[in-house]
């Protein structure tokens, strides 16, 4: 990482080496704000890419970290949350629950731990590619590695 890093991505370096995670964050020439396009920067399967979703469950925040094949589906989520309502997050409300803008969000470095949910099919990739603080950076990870780096769980998402 260089020393001009953006400071969302020096963030994130530092909060995955706080975790003991060698993972490095990359700088990309593409943009990384989509699944759709993270893959085709990265040359990998759009599965491979882990999206940091932000929803409001019961009105409090909670990560949702879903393959990018998938789309979170709502009444799943709101099911294994136990949650009686659940909605996107304002861009306002990831931004303070996050700390990162939409199109970056990171599943570390956050102002304070967040509830959070990793998709169970993202396990079935040798490595998974996740948002590095801005829409043009990332870091490979492993499902194991989410699920620890962020005190998640697995879940079905879809």
């Amino acid at each position: 990482m260089s020393e001009s890093a953006h400071p969302n991505t020096v963030r994130v370096q530092q909060a995955l080496a706080a975790a003991g995670s060698a993972a490095q964050v990359r700088r990309l020439a593409e943009s990384t704000r989509t699944a759709v396009e993270a893959a085709a920067a990265l040359g990998v399967g759009v599965g491979q890419i882990a999206n940091s979703l932000v929803f409001a469950a019961d009105g409090e925040p909670v990560l949702v970290l879903t393959s990018g094949a998938h789309r979170a589906d709502v009444g799943r989520l709101a099911e294994v949350l136990g949650a009686a309502k659940i909605e996107r997050a304002t861009p306002e409300l990831v931004r303070t629950a996050t700390g990162f803008p939409i199109g970056g969000v990171a599943p570390v470095g956050h102002p304070a731990p967040l509830r959070t949910l990793v998709d169970t099919a993202l396990a079935a990739y040798p490595v998974v590619w996740a948002a590095g603080g801005t829409p043009d950076t990332v870091f490979s990870t492993t499902f194991d590695e989410l699920l620890r780096l962020t005190g998640g769980r697995p879940a079905e998402v879809d």
